[in-house]
């Protein structure tokens, strides 16, 4: 199985570069840059120094004894990525392309977020190195993620609000490529996930990679095998991907990506892009995507802003058709039960996004032996969810 797409950015089918004109010299020189670092031993030393000083790695590899006693069946880990600082697996990609936009010497960031975590920790990174940075945010996440906002304000961002469309992910996407097009000379666009035109998804995924590096070594001190399911939550891809990476070789690890199923298949309002999507071309990518007869994007919903896009990563469009990875969705009532469960059995409030994955071992673990084994990635921490969840159920803070 080749871990690389091909030299026209493609895995399979998928990928590609569907962009303006104007913005292929941009991408050919990130994709030289990146070529370039992978090898250079300055930039991985640097790299790694502030993912280990800054952003705290390696992330734990924690064994949920009570959620495992809670549910019977498989023991059950969770690679806590909530633990990294900003409070998510975001940070790892936003540091590594800002130590690669210096190298470029673009001084000014762009970034688009959903549920925030990805635009705090750009706007983290940009502040550490004393970057300028914009962030592009749907004005309906702005709502849902009033918190985060004001994170990123803090930390010296502009947050841009976007009214477009569905005033969310998709539309934040749309109007930073916009920017991008406009300012290509100054300005580097940190992509947050695995999507948009080649070499983000490659490269994201690199930058991502290391959090299934840490848990393949973690789970063979703890248990001294591989494990039998890795569980992740899927929107455009990064977390699951950097969990699922360094385990695509081992036949026997299967691998589950839970996407949002919103308030379920049938009544359209989801996100399920592998329940109700089919290819097509999306903000620079060939991927699996939600849309009507005639090619029109469809609105998407999910109660976790993070997971509510109508793409998904082309390089896991691949592993579904090849049946690599297994793709199944939890509905915003079952992320929701999860979401109190892990609190309740663990201390742990889990972001919105990572209840998804946490819905799915709620489903699987009963089902297994004790002998194996889960790792579900605990993507995010849901700090940033809390004001959103009462608010939903009627709580007045």
């Amino acid at each position: 199985m080749s871990m690389l797409p091909d030299s026209h950015g493609r895995f399979g089918p998928y990928g590609g570069r569907y962009v303006p004109e104007t913005l292929m010299p941009a991408l050919l020189e990130l994709e030289a840059e990146y070529a370039k670092v992978k090898k250079d031993r300055r930039f991985q030393a640097d790299l790694a120094y502030y993912l280990k000083q800054y952003v705290g790695r390696p992330t734990s590899l924690y064994r949920a004894d009570r959620l495992t006693k809670k549910l019977g069946g498989a023991k059950i880990y969770l690679k806590r990525e909530d633990l990294c600082h900003t409070g998510a697996h975001k940070i790892n990609n936003a540091i590594g392309q800002v130590l690669l936009a210096m190298r470029m010497k673009k001084r000014r960031i762009i970034a688009e977020t959903g549920a925030g975590q990805h635009g705090v920790a750009t706007a983290t990174a940009a502040a550490m190195f004393g970057l300028e940075c914009e962030v592009y945010m749907g004005t309906e996440d702005m709502q849902r993620q009033a918190l985060n906002v004001y994170r990123m304000r803090l930390l010296g961002a502009t947050v841009t609000g976007v009214d477009a469309g569905s005033r969310t992910l998709k539309d934040a996407i749309s109007e930073a490529m916009r920017d991008w097009t406009t300012n290509v000379r100054t300005t580097h666009y940190i992509l947050g996930s695995v999507l948009g035109a080649h070499p983000y998804p490659m490269m994201i995924r690199d930058f991502q990679a290391i959090i299934g590096k840490e848990a393949r070594k973690q789970i063979l001190a703890a248990e001294g095998k591989l494990p039998n399911y890795l569980v992740a939550c899927v929107g455009g891809g990064s977390n699951s991907i950097g969990l699922f990476h360094a385990f695509l070789r081992d036949p026997k690890v299967k691998m589950i990506g839970v996407e949002a199923g919103g308030s379920g298949i049938v009544s359209g309002k989801h996100a399920a892009r592998f329940s109700g999507g089919k290819p097509g071309v999306l903000q620079g990518t060939m991927t699996y995507l939600l849309q009507d007869e005639n090619g029109q994007i469809n609105l998407t919903h999910s109660v976790s802003a993070g997971l509510d896009y109508a793409a998904v990563g082309p390089e896991h469009s691949l592993y579904h058709d090849q049946g690599r990875i297994e793709y199944t969705y939890a509905t915003d009532t079952e992320a929701m039960s999860a979401f109190d469960l892990l609190a309740r059995e663990e201390g742990i409030v889990p972001a919105l996004e990572s209840a998804h994955a946490i819905a799915e071992v709620v489903k699987l673990a009963p089902k297994l032996k004790k002998s194996q084994l889960i790792i579900a990635n605990l993507s995010g921490r849901g700090d940033k969810d809390v004001q959103q969840v009462a608010k939903m159920r009627g709580v007045e803070l």
